[in-house]
């Protein structure tokens, strides 16, 4: 199968999404390093919507005008954080994943001025995330602290928490090392204390899918354990069929066994309903792990809990 001469990267405009072109680039590179990459920047409705991500229809927001110039030929390859990536439905049609990247760290980090631990945070501290998984859990863990609305990308939430807008931060660990912010993280949280979002720490590569040459190229980037953890994690949210509101968090581990985790937990949005599904599979099909895990938390009761949160 020939490589091409020159691949097209699309992404959103943002200098997270922008360093996480480059991870690409920089792993093509060294896999083919007579390939040319060129990148192909846009700015989707999330990114220009400062309001609620559900007045826009979900996290669709932040892939829409991203599939829409792979579809039209504009671009070659597309990158995306799989935490992003709708999961209630297919992937646009005529288009594939061709492979997911090793995952980063999964963690949530506190950022706060002050170097204070969450458990150091005084009643009333406001902390600046639009997050529906964190707001749920720290509703579980610290109620006494305040939820403060907070958009925008990472570094326009450190200027506005530097501006005086909320007194601490909840970010992603491996969105502020690829901005090269791992300085402002204070404590990184474990994931028994705040579980991930689907997804988290892994980009996706996604082609037409009649682009067999880019598939092809691409698909050597791809981590084995990530595949297995990211379908697991997917599958569980499809079968859930969970909306932009509804907090639910999940981990799929793959073990040097071969064996295969997932932790997945749905939260009512304030933290006083927590439901928890915890399964181990064998070395074969993540999907059937998924299903497994989303059905044990459809008994007890996940759907009422999912479809009475307004969306």
């Amino acid at each position: 199968m020939p490589t091409p001469e020159l691949i097209r990267i699309v992404a959103r405009s943002s200098p997270m999404a922008l360093a996480q072109v480059e991870r690409v680039r920089s792993e093509l590179a060294a896999l083919h390093p007579g390939i040319r990459t060129e990148v192909v920047p846009v700015t989707t409705a999330g990114d220009r919507w400062p309001g609620a991500l559900s007045a826009l229809g979900g996290k669709g927001a932040f892939t829409k005008e991203v599939d829409a110039a792979l579809l039209a030929g504009e671009a070659d390859l597309a990158v995306h954080c799989v935490k992003d990536v709708p999961a209630d439905r297919p992937l646009p049609a005529g288009t594939v994943f061709a492979a997911f990247l090793k995952r980063d760290d999964v963690r949530d980090a506190l950022v706060h001025p002050g170097g204070l631990t969450l458990d150091e945070l005084p009643d009333g501290t406001r902390i600046g995330t639009s997050s529906v998984r964190r707001v749920a859990q720290l509703a579980v863990s610290h109620p006494g602290l305040v939820c403060v609305p907070m958009r925008g990308n990472a570094n326009r939430r450190l200027e506005k928490l530097d501006a005086g807008e909320a007194d601490a931060l909840l970010l992603a660990v491996a969105g502020l090392r690829r901005i090269g912010r791992a300085d402002r993280i204070g404590e990184i949280l474990s994931v028994e204390s705040m579980c991930p979002p689907v997804g988290a720490g892994i980009l996706a590569l996604q082609c037409r899918e009649d682009d067999t040459d880019t598939i092809g190229t691409v698909a050597a980037l791809g981590d084995p354990a990530a595949w297995r953890e990211t379908t697991a994690e997917r599958m569980l949210l499809h079968v859930l069929q969970g909306h932009c509101n509804s907090p639910i968090a999940g981990l799929a581990r793959a073990e040097r066994d071969g064996r295969l985790s997932l932790r997945a937990r749905v939260f009512s949005p304030d933290g006083k309903t927590v439901l928890d599904a915890h399964e181990w599979a064998g070395p074969l099909d993540p999907a059937t792990l998924g299903t497994s895990v989303a059905v044990a938390l459809l008994r007890q009761g996940a759907r009422e809990v999912i479809d009475s949160i307004p969306h």
